[in-house]
């Protein structure tokens, strides 16, 4: 390969992906897109607001599930809003700057709220397994220091990435394959040698995301050995419903994660529309399944927001 000239080495944008044939439908992929976003912001806000003025869920459980929300809102917040101005103005260049700290973000972000999600794993295994000692072990405070060392954990394991991409030389081609920056996909488009790149970016995946996932799947185990130790179906049935919304969170986050990373892997020659589709999955689904989830199995939440709605019906029918 030849040595790249001197405007590869300091390449000023990126290219976002379309879908060949389909620049047309642009404007209405927009308003799907931009109802799907309104949806995970508004469930999310309710969320946040419900948690925060309910004294009845001001509990560990709760908290992680406002941290989700903050997460999800930052995470779909930093990258719909851009993909929307490329559907809506065909703005497809995002300037090398900006595209590594959206991958900064979009990357650290998953990697917080992997680590939330361990936490709520480890949450309900203390809550079943030790009752008793479940209040003592997470009080607020250490829920606090939990959340900031997600954080640290998050920022320092993926700020690498952006900084080993940082110096590398670009070719002519920077074509991204979706309306985002990704680590991988940036990464795919540089002429020179990505081996430290790409051990670095596998090692982080699996130290978080590898190691969280396996951690989880640990408390599961051994909250079924706990749930089985109970005498009667029902009471065994009665407890493990607690984890059920916690298990559809972990797989609405999980299996977009590994479906991108093998479309990635195994994808190349699939159409540009799946690659496009699988980035909007990883980036949405989360932010708008979770507040539905824990909406519909946690009953304070039920309660809090048909009261919202009662409300808000009895302000309406004075106003008329």
């Amino acid at each position: 390969m030849p040595f790249p000239n001197s405007s590869d080495l300091s390449p000023s944008s990126f290219i976002l992906a379309s879908i060949p044939g389909l620049e047309a439908a642009h404007f209405w992929m927009a308003i799907l897109l931009c109802s799907v976003y309104i949806l995970a912001v508004t469930g999310n806000c309710v969320v946040l607001f419900i948690v925060k003025t309910e004294p009845s869920l001001h509990a560990p459980m709760y908290f992680f599930l406002c941290m989700l929300a903050a997460i999800d809102l930052a995470l779909s917040t930093s990258t719909v809003p851009r993909v929307l101005s490329f559907y809506w103005f065909n703005t497809r260049e995002i300037s090398f700057g900006a595209c590594l700290v959206q991958m900064f973000l979009i990357h650290t972000l998953s990697a917080i709220e992997s680590t939330v999600l361990l936490a709520m794993a480890v949450d309900r295994y203390v809550a079943i397994c030790h009752p008793l000692r479940h209040a003592a072990i997470l009080t607020n405070s250490a829920t606090l220091k939990i959340g900031l060392v997600a954080m640290a954990r998050g920022v320092l394991f993926f700020l690498p990435l952006p900084l080993l991409l940082l110096p590398l030389p670009f070719c002519s081609s920077r074509v991204l394959s979706h309306s985002f920056c990704l680590h991988q996909d940036v990464m795919n488009l540089a002429c020179a040698n990505t081996t430290p790149s790409v051990v670095y970016g596998l090692t982080a995946i699996l130290l978080v995301m590898g190691l969280d996932a396996i951690l989880i799947c640990l408390s599961y185990i051994l909250i079924l050995k706990a749930v089985l130790r109970l005498a009667s179906w029902k009471e065994r049935l009665k407890v493990f419903s607690t984890c059920v919304a916690h298990i559809c969170v972990v797989l609405a986050f999980y299996v977009p994660l590994i479906g991108l990373s093998v479309v990635h892997r195994f994808g190349k020659d699939l159409a540009p529309l799946v690659h496009i589709i699988m980035g909007n999955i990883y980036i949405l689904v989360p932010a708008v399944l979770n507040p539905i989830i824990y909406g519909v199995r946690t009953k304070q939440i039920q309660r809090r927001i048909l009261n919202l709605i009662h409300i808000n019906n009895d302000r309406t029918k004075l106003w008329l």
